[in-house]
């Protein structure tokens, strides 16, 4: 839904790009061959064309990355000619959507005007440097590193997370470089270029807000107020300008509404009242109906159009105190949303290679784990509309952070013009998308602000706090006053209140990862948990596509050029011990660190989502990656669902089961008034984020891992709609007899449920007496690939198949399945070309770490 008028004509073609400025470390060879031009793609970026050309390697292949920095440090010039006819057309504007980013823009050799922003777009009026026949443009872009660089020495360095000076440019920070991201700041025309040939009345923005409210029958109501601005070319459309609004509901019926903007004037109003409305409801929550919205404007002769979609909703933020400190209630239609979500970052380091089937299929691996909400986070960009109207289709919500991250940020001019320049634009653009319920001022600056040492290193200067508090809340105010607005995230959401302190708003939880076991995180109970994560390696086709050391190690050279994290393969080994055993082959290492992977964030999960509701939210970080790294995504660069996606699908069903210690009612009473008792017992907490309530019986024993019953009890469970159920469960059966043979279960009596089967082992995967050739495999082929059917002789833990060793083109339906003696599973694989055997061999549980062969020898 990216509105571009009738009247613009792409100018796509013929571009060529050289170097205007080359950098003095550049390759021998590539200046003679720049001097001349090589072909570019527009939109496109840099480093793609260089690649297309063979001027360097693949930039994400092995050290690549460091052999290529010679192109952030040089300026480069795109350039195109084009066939141009006056025609009938008053005016003639050069529109360009993305420019990244410091640019001077040149048409004949008139400088038309220079940018300094890749959020937003910009146009000019050409028609004093047009020629009929042949025009020649070119966009000069300054190079990124050195002039971040030169500004900061101009201005002064202001604090931030990166060796490169990101935050003195609007640039996307994670250009730059990121502790899971490439450094490859470069420089293109990234969104469509082109002109615009227009008379009369062109429409500049529509901004379609819409309420809901109770009419006097008491049925629902919708509001559609369409905000419509308008240019006029100064010929005869000086006079009053009609505006008609179309809003054509999911049946394709049609309402109109007219309005007018006045002469001298360049906005209307218009409103479309919608009786008994179809509500537009998040994922779980009920349907998403959208309504197809028109707009025109006319003098009379010349019509400009503009069309889009909006789906009728109302969203509120509710942080109001309570006794346990201020919540983070997301509500939409009046109903609290218990958010399951991701952080998202650019799905490409390369944006310009992100088209709508990818992302369609990131909404797919979001949708297909459960997640309900994404997080855009505040070191990438504001978002496409592609991904918003996938949003917008399947009821996906959506947290837009404006583009600040981990970094103070001056707030002299030009930059805060820049930013209310950006602001305007791009809340205005997403306006009509309803899947987005809230905009966030940046991340983690206010908090850094607080805790990372700035005051020393600011030397007086402002860090942005006016963008946080003022400039963007009073953007959002004037133009979008229907979504709330948080200052940041983290955020407590009081003047004198740690920006990270648990007991209020959002927290983040950095400690697990950076120097704590993973079992800490039960130590937290926040309100809302916007990031959290654990690290793990990419899928094995994916790892050793871009790494190449001889051995492949751990610790070699290329392998951490592919982990960005300070220490951070020696974080994971960290992370295993007192869980995993120590792997013995490169081959387990990758097993064991994306399993601990698949574990921590699991436990992380379902300790929070257990607290419910206490707790409206999690937001685990990070969904997916910009390229192929080990970093603390779920789907991997090339595609691959790691273990922890399998993870996170269950973590995040709508209905979940697990057992948590908890203070048993003896060991309140026992606590000194005011604070929180030890656990002393395990309870079973059942979470029911559903619109009905759930009530029955579980079965719960304690098992021997030959699945032998050791002890068994009846619970009654009773939870509400939203809301969550804790039952003790007896001594008898929660308490293990030998730790390391012993598993509990639990079940619902009730098979239509929808909940799945609780464990809880006794012991670690260290310490536990497990089989470690637990399956019997057979495979068989099926169309489109094959089906593995596993059944388990013993307990067979964390069962995955990593199809993609096999065949790098494969893919599994099921993965991370625990097993109890008796019980079987089918992996359906899709893979064409792939041996049933091969793939049988490839299956690992966790039981094989402790020793013996994979499951299949």
């Amino acid at each position: 839904m990216t509105h571009l008028p009738t009247t613009f004509r792409a100018l796509h073609q013929g571009w060529s790009l050289t170097a205007a400025e080359l950098a003095a470390d550049a390759p021998d060879g590539v200046a003679s061959v720049l001097a001349g031009g090589i072909p570019a793609a527009v939109p496109g970026e840099a480093h793609l064309d260089l690649h297309r050309e063979g001027l360097i390697d693949e930039p994400f292949d092995g050290d690549n990355e460091a052999a290529q920095q010679w192109i952030g440090d040089t300026s480069w010039r795109f350039a195109t000619t084009f066939e141009w006819q006056p025609g009938d057309a008053a005016r003639h504007d050069l529109v360009a959507l993305g420019l990244d980013t410091v640019a001077s823009v040149e048409l004949n050799g008139v400088e038309l005007g220079r940018t300094e922003n890749m959020f937003r777009s910009f146009r000019w009026d050409a028609r004093g440097a047009l020629r009929e026949g042949d025009n020649s443009l070119a966009v000069t872009f300054a190079a990124p590193v050195p002039e971040a660089l030169a500004r900061a020495e101009r201005d002064g360095v202001l604090p931030s997370t990166n060796h490169h000076e990101y935050n003195q440019l609007r640039k996307m920070a994670c250009s730059f470089g990121w502790d899971w991201g490439i450094d490859v700041a470069g420089a293109g025309i990234w969104k469509p270029i082109g002109l615009d040939s227009w008379s009369g009345v062109r429409v500049v923005s529509v901004r379609p807000l819409v309420d809901v409210v109770a009419a006097s029958d008491g049925s629902q109501e919708g509001v559609l107020t369409t905000h419509v601005e308008i240019e006029r070319d100064g010929g005869a459309a000086a006079g009053d300008v009609p505006v008609r609004v179309l809003l054509t509901d999911p049946e394709g019926r049609s309402t109109e509404a007219d309005g007018v903007v006045p002469a001298g004037e360049t906005t209307a109003v218009v409103t479309v009242r919608v009786p008994d409305v179809r509500l537009w409801w998040p994922l779980g929550h009920g349907d998403q109906p959208l309504y197809g919205v028109e707009v025109s404007a006319s003098n009379g002769t010349d019509v400009a159009e503009w069309a889009g979609r909006v789906g009728f909703r109302t969203v509120e933020l509710d942080t109001t105190p309570d006794d346990s400190g201020a919540p983070f209630l997301l509500k939409v239609n009046g109903e609290t949303v218990l958010v399951r979500g991701a952080n998202w970052i650019p799905d490409h380091a390369f944006l310009t290679k992100v088209d709508r089937g990818r992302y369609a299929r990131r909404v797919d691996d979001a949708l297909e784990a459960n997640v309900n909400l994404l997080r855009v986070w505040g070191g990438g960009i504001y978002e496409s509309d592609d991904l918003y109207d996938l949003a917008d289709e399947h009821g996906l919500l959506m947290w837009q952070d404006f583009p600040f991250a981990c970094a103070a940020y001056s707030e002299d001019e030009p930059m805060r013009a820049e930013v209310e320049a950006e602001a305007r634009e791009n809340v205005t653009r997403l306006s009509p998308h309803p899947s987005l319920v809230i905009w966030n001022g940046n991340n983690e600056n206010t908090w850094g602000s607080v805790d990372w040492g700035w005051a020393g290193r600011l030397g007086g200067r402002a860090w942005g706090d006016l963008y946080y508090r003022e400039l963007l809340p009073g953007v959002l105010a004037e133009l979008d006053p229907t979504r709330p607005y948080s200052p940041a995230s983290p955020y407590s959401f009081g003047d004198y209140r740690h920006p990270n302190d648990e007991r209020y708003g959002t927290m983040h939880i950095w400690d697990v990862w950076n120097r704590e076991d993973y079992s800490v995180y039960a130590r937290y109970r926040p309100r809302f948990l916007s990031e959290f994560g654990f690290q793990g390696p990419p899928a094995w086709s994916t790892l050793t596509r871009v790494v190449h050391d001889e051995p492949l190690d751990p610790f070699g050279h290329q392998m951490l050029v592919h982990q960005k994290a300070h220490l951070g393969n020696a974080k994971l080994e960290r992370g295993w011990q007192g869980h995993l055993p120590d792997p013995a082959t490169i081959e387990d290492w990758h097993w064991t660190t994306q399993l601990n992977q698949a574990h921590a964030v699991r436990f992380g999960i379902e300790h929070v989502r257990s607290l419910t509701p206490h707790n409206t939210g999690a937001i685990m970080w990070q969904l997916n990656d910009n390229w192929p790294v080990v970093s603390w995504a779920a789907v991997d660069h090339d595609e691959h669902r790691k273990p922890l996606w399998h993870a996170l699908r269950a973590a995040y069903a709508p209905r979940l089961a697990t057992f948590r210690p908890r203070a048993s009612e003896a060991a309140r009473a026992a606590a000194w008034e005011g604070l929180e008792p030890a656990p002393d017992t395990v309870a079973l907490v059942v979470v029911n984020d559903t619109g009905e309530r759930l009530a029955g019986t579980w079965t719960v024993t304690r098992e021997a891992l030959d699945g032998s019953v050791l002890a068994k009890a009846t619970v009654e469970v009773d939870a509400p709609a939203r809301g969550a159920a804790t039952v003790t469960v007896p001594a008898e059966v929660v308490t293990f007899d030998d730790a390391a043979a012993e598993v509990l279960v639990a079940t619902a009596d009730d098979p239509e449920s929808g909940v799945a089967t609780a464990l809880r082992h006794g012991a670690e995967v260290v310490d536990q007496r497990l089989d470690p050739n637990p399956l019997r495999i057979e495979s068989s082929p099926a169309p489109g690939g094959c089906e593995l059917r596993l059944t388990a002789t013993s307990l067979a833990r964390d069962i995955f198949c990593p199809v993609d060793v096999v065949d790098p083109a494969a893919r599994v339906d099921v993965g991370l399945v625990t097993l109890r003696a008796g019980q079987s599973v089918t992996l359906r694989i899709t893979s064409p070309g792939g041996d049933p055997e091969e793939f049988a061999a490839a299956v690992r549980t966790a039981n094989d770490l402790l020793g013996g062969v994979s499951a299949a020898g």
